[in-house]
Order: C-alpha cells, then sequence, then structure tokens
C-alpha cells in the first residue's frame, strides 16, 4: 500500500474526548504552533544570576532620553530598578521614625524594638541607623542595617541581629527608616478573627473581597508602573503614586518626599493616558488624601501634563467618574484612541473628550469582567482579556473567544488566587499568554497560549509571575517566582525570609536556563483506516524541520476505542533517520513527540505509515 500520511489538526483540543478528539492534538508543553505545526518554543536565560526579594508582579521596561535601557521590576516586598547590568533598591519609603530602646535575651539573635509610630507590618522592611550604642553585648555596627520585621505590635516589633546577644537587657536609642507597607506573595482568602489588617475600618462594616461571612481575600503585592517621560510613575496596591525621576540613578530611593502631592493616598491602581498625558486612578478615593473614602468604582484623574494637580476646577482638566455595572474596577489599559476599562461584571470605553468633562464613558459589554488587575492586555489595538469563566476580546465589538482548551482552564484554576493571574504578549509569534494558579496552587505554575494570529490555543507549565514583551530589550523579560529559594539578595537585609525571583530573557536559545527543556506534544486517537479495519504498521517516515539533536516518538494504538492503550518506542528520530521499522497493530493511533536533551530543536512536519490490513490475531 502506498505510505498514508497521518493527518493532526493544529491547536490543543481538551474539551472533547481522546477519541472525540480524533485528528486533533490533545496535551502539550513547551511547544507552539507556527504556520499550523508544532515546534519546541525558545529557551531562556537568567538576564543576571542577582536573586530578587519575593514574589514579582509587574515589569517595566524603558528607554532613557540618552538611550540608557531601563527595567523596573515591583515584588511584593520590594521594587528594584535595572540598568547595564546592575540592580538598585529603590523601593519607597514612608517615613523616619525615633527607636526609644532596644530589648534583647541572652543567646537570641531576636531583637524587641520600640517605636510607638511604627505603623509596620509582618514583612516589612526597615533600615536603622544612628543607634546610640551596644546593647545586650550587640554592637551598634550590626544594629545599623536593614532589616525584615519578624513580628509587629502596637507600639514594638522584633528583629533579627547579625549577632547573638549576650545578656537580657534593653537600652540605647536609634533612627528608623520604615518602606511601605509589603504585601502577600500570593492572593489567599484569610479566614477568622484577624483574616484583614487591624483597624483598617469600622465594626460590623463589610469588607472588600469578603465572601459571605466567611473571610476577606488578602490580595498579593502589586504595583501599577507607568512612564511619565524617561521618569515612571509607581503606585502599589492600594497605595498613593510615587515618582522615580530615571536621572537620580540606581542608588536612590524612591523617598516619601518625592511622591506625588495633592494627589490620592488610596487607589487600586493607576496609568497614564495616551496623547492627553492624564494620570489616572482607579478605584480610588472620592475625597482627596481620604483613605477611608475610597470607592473601588471611582475614577479620578489629573490636570493635563501634571501630576499634582487633581482637584477639578473651571480652569483645569482634572475631574472623576464613577463606573456603575459592577462592584469593583479590575483592570485598564491603552487601546486605540482610548482607554479600556474593565469590572468585574463589564467593559467601559473612556475616550478623551476635551472641555469642559475632558473624558467621554460608554459601557462597551455586560457579563464580560476581568479576572484581575493584571488579565487584560491590548495588542495594536485589539484588546484580550481572561474573565470568569471565559476568554474574550474587543476589536471594536466585545466577542467571546471560542476556546478548545476552556474546561483545562477554568475547571482547574484556583479561585482565591485568581488575583495573580498575568497576561502577557509574545508579538514575534503572536501570542496572548495567560499564567495562573491551578487548583492546587497558591502560585502562578501553568500557562494558556492563544495564537490570536492562527486562532490557536496551547497549554503547557512555564510559570511566570509576570511578563514584558520584547521592547527595548530585544528578548522578552519574566519573572519566575521560587517560593522556597534563599538565595542573597542584591542588598544585605537580615532576616527575610525564603521567597526569591529570578529573571529571565525568553526566546534565547533552546534550553532552560542552561539545563535541558522537556517539550512534548500528544494527539487524539486516531482511526489509522476507514471502516472496522486493524492494520499492521511496518514502517513509518519522520518528517522534522530545523531539527537538532534527537527527537523521541512514541506510537500508541488502540485495539478498539475503549480498549487498553498500547505504546511503542519511544524510537529515536536523529536527523540522518530517514524510516523507523516497527511491528505495530491496532485500530486507533496516537501520536506522541518529544525531547528532553540539552540543545535539542524540533519542529513537526507530518509523520507518514507504510500500513496494510491485518486480522486482530494477538490484538
Amino acid at each position: 500500500m502506498p505510505l498514508t500520511k497521518l493527518q493532526i489538526q493544529p491547536g490543543i483540543d481538551k474539551q472533547n474526548t481522546e477519541y472525540g478528539a480524533e485528528g486533533k492534538w490533545t496535551d502539550s508543553d513547551n511547544v507552539r504552533f507556527r504556520y499550523g505545526q508544532p515546534e519546541k518554543i525558545g529557551g531562556w536565560v537568567k538576564v543576571t544570576s542577582d536573586a530578587l526579594l519575593g514574589a514579582t508582579r509587574a515589569i517595566l521596561t524603558w528607554s532613557s532620553n540618552t538611550g540608557v535601557n531601563y527595567a523596573m521590576y515591583g515584588t511584593n516586598k520590594k521594587l528594584y530598578a535595572y540598568s547595564e547590568n546592575s540592580y538598585g533598591d529603590i523601593t519607597p519609603t514612608r517615613g523616619t521614625g525615633s527607636i526609644t530602646q532596644f530589648g534583647t535575651t541572652n543567646a537570641s539573635t531576636t531583637v524587641t524594638v520600640t517605636d510607638a509610630a511604627h505603623g509596620a507590618l509582618v514583612g516589612d522592611h526597615v533600615t536603622i541607623s544612628s543607634v546610640s550604642g551596644n546593647i545586650g553585648g550587640i554592637t551598634q555596627a550590626n544594629l545599623q542595617n536593614e532589616f525584615e520585621i519578624q513580628t509587629a505590635g502596637t507600639d514594638t516589633y522584633t528583629i533579627v541581629s547579625p549577632a547573638a546577644a549576650s545578656s537580657t537587657t534593653t537600652g540605647a536609642t536609634a533612627t528608623a527608616t520604615y518602606e511601605i507597607n509589603s504585601g502577600p506573595a500570593t492572593s489567599i482568602y484569610g479566614y477568622g478573627w484577624g483574616a484583614g489588617t487591624w483597624n483598617a475600618s469600622t465594626w460590623d462594616t463589610t469588607r472588600q473581597g469578603l465572601t459571605g461571612a466567611e473571610g476577606v481575600l488578602l490580595q498579593s503585592g502589586k504595583w501599577a508602573l507607568d512612564n511619565w517621560g524617561e521618569d515612571v510613575l509607581i503606585q502599589k496596591f492600594d497605595g498613593g503614586i510615587y515618582y522615580w525621576d530615571t536621572s537620580a540613578g540606581l542608588s536612590s530611593n524612591v523617598a516619601a518626599t518625592t511622591s506625588v502631592s495633592a494627589g490620592p493616598t488610596k487607589s487600586r491602581f493607576m496609568l497614564v493616558s495616551g496623547d492627553d498625558r492624564h494620570v489616572i486612578c482607579f478605584g480610588t478615593e472620592t475625597t482627596i488624601g481620604t483613605d477611608s473614602t475610597q470607592d473601588n468604582m471611582f475614577i479620578r484623574w489629573s490636570h493635563q501634563e501634571t501630576v499634582n494637580t487633581w482637584t477639578p476646577t473651571a480652569t483645569n482638566t482634572a475631574g472623576t467618574q464613577r463606573l456603575t455595572d459592577g462592584n469593583l474596577i479590575q483592570s485598564a489599559v491603552r487601546s486605540r484612541g482610548a482607554i479600556l476599562v474593565w469590572t468585574d461584571t463589564a467593559l467601559y470605553q473612556m475616550q478623551f473628550i476635551g472641555a469642559p468633562y475632558t473624558f467621554g464613558f460608554k459601557q462597551l459589554g455586560a457579563n464580560c469582567g476581568a479576572m484581575g488587575i493584571n488579565a487584560s492586555i491590548d495588542i495594536s489595538g485589539t484588546s484580550f482579556w481572561m474573565g470568569t469563566d471565559s476568554f474574550f476580546m474587543f476589536d471594536g465589538a466585545v466577542k467571546k473567544i471560542p476556546c478548545s482548551v476552556q474546561d483545562h482552564v477554568f475547571d482547574d484554576i484556583n479561585p482565591n488566587a485568581v488575583g495573580d493571574v498575568f497576561c502577557s504578549a509574545n508579538t514575534d509569534f503572536n501570542e496572548v499568554i495567560w499564567f495562573y494558579p491551578s487548583g492546587n496552587s497558591l502560585q502562578v505554575d501553568r500557562h494558556v497560549t492563544f495564537n490570536y494570529a492562527e486562532n490557536l490555543w496551547y497549554t503547557g507549565s512555564l510559570a511566570r509571575s509576570s511578563w514584558a514583551d520584547r521592547d527595548v530589550y530585544s528578548k522578552p523579560y519574566a519573572a519566575e517566582y521560587d517560593a522556597s529559594d534563599t538565595t542573597a539578595t542584591i542588598t544585605t537585609i537580615y532576616g527575610n525570609k525564603a521567597g526569591r525571583t529570578f529573571i529571565y530573557s525568553h526566546e534565547d536559545g533552546v534550553n532552560a536556563s542552561g539545563s535541558a527543556m522537556t517539550a512534548y506534544i500528544e494527539s487524539g486517537d486516531i482511526d489509522i483506516a476507514d471502516g472496522d479495519q486493524f492494520m499492521s504498521i511496518s514502517r513509518f517516515i519522520p518528517d522534522f524541520k530545523n531539527q537538532v539533536g534527537n527527537v523521541d516518538v512514541t506510537v500508541k494504538t488502540r485495539p478498539y476505542p475503549t480498549g487498553t492503550q498500547t505504546s511503542h518506542g519511544s524510537y529515536t528520530v536523529s536527523t540522518s533517520t530517514t524510516k523507523q521499522d516497527t511491528r505495530i497493530r491496532g485500530r486507533q493511533v496516537a501520536l506522541r513527540v518529544a525531547s528532553d536533551a540539552v540543545d535539542d530543536k524540533w519542529r513537526y512536519g507530518t509523520l507518514r505509515l507504510d500500513m496494510k490490513p491485518d486480522g486482530m490475531r494477538g490484538a
């Protein structure tokens, strides 16, 4: 008989049974589709060996007016700036305090610090200076450092000294510089007494994120980062706006004195509008400077071309607007000629219209809200986002995207951690990627990709907490968080807990940071001949493009749809393999293509089978 080409449709289909997905690919990892054929994805390498403290939830890349490239990374604990292979810790500070005494315990490294107005939370950072003397055998030098706060009370907190005390005593004074409050590494629901922030509201008042009467949503520490010219506006989730001057250099913290004056002190997030240059705060205060007036559906914007004029008057363009459909504003992106704003239930358009209203608002869709702050993206005027149970796009009209992996994603996603979903673009390959936490994970551990040029979906286990597409850097930059990593960070901080981020340059080579990358794709069952026929396969002819190294091909057969599947191989296909002899029999066949060695590279073309009718003997 002539050779028979095994026809498999592009894209991953997880909506059907393996037999129902006949002629389709059903599973993959570290594989993408390009021009209708699957191939191993590009590799990644560390930008530097430096470890960043905490889980990175925002990345901004840009170039200064002098052509110097920069990147900024916001973690739940820190804010870092990067340029020319160097990092700087530029975490904003919220002020200084006076330490009235230290307390030590003999043979212990734990030091109790007394500052009645510290306002710190567990996990925050404090830099102690001007210590008046030694205390309990711990020297001034050991106390004049940066520390992560271990426990926090009303007027005291504890730190871990680099040296143990030799006596139990109290004494000495110092100055403390406090960084802005940190946040959790992951978004989780807290339950019971003490789940929320102490004194954040009044007794018997419904808290944001409350699920019935059971718990409050503890959002992970997120940042909004956006350019103001060559400089950067910075806002921590539910905080105020800070200004970082690029010319100040990587060694300069964003201090409290450089925050945006007269602006809101508590907003969910912010961004800068397009050509009209307004700073816009979403889910912000109805009364500027009074954080108790935060309204999750309220929008406020500054006067045009300024970051410090926020009160609307007849002679400026500052203003406000409250949206109505939904409970909270979830996301916003700049799009073609407008800003798209998502609540948890709806999509709005915010368009610059000039005086007297400055911006006009129009609802574009209902029952199409965004999953979280980073769940949406705009690519060349078309927006994509993840909703609560579907994927959507807007290209002039709101559309639900048909998704062949929808149940795979939404039936196994952690509902308590969906706030950490991160939507990204890899435009060189026409991909929108959503990184998300699976059902049993508090951390992002999976991704789902939509190839918008070919209308294809594929899935994988690549876990990135944030991502920036290729721009001023020639490759995409992405962050991987490891909750158990304790690598030393770029600055010495005593008492810091486990949890580090490493930054990778993607589509860089073919390996996983120098190690082998396991990549595979597997098909559903395919009838290998028309009618009720049992076939014998004596050989197959492989077809791969751009192959480097070996590819492992496994052929799987069944005697009937519900029968036991039998694997044949794997067969090693090298660049010189012209055919592979086999002794395979069955009615249905499935294919698995895989590689797991350093420097492997491949793009699948097709597989041709040499087969003839056979009996059921031995089936």
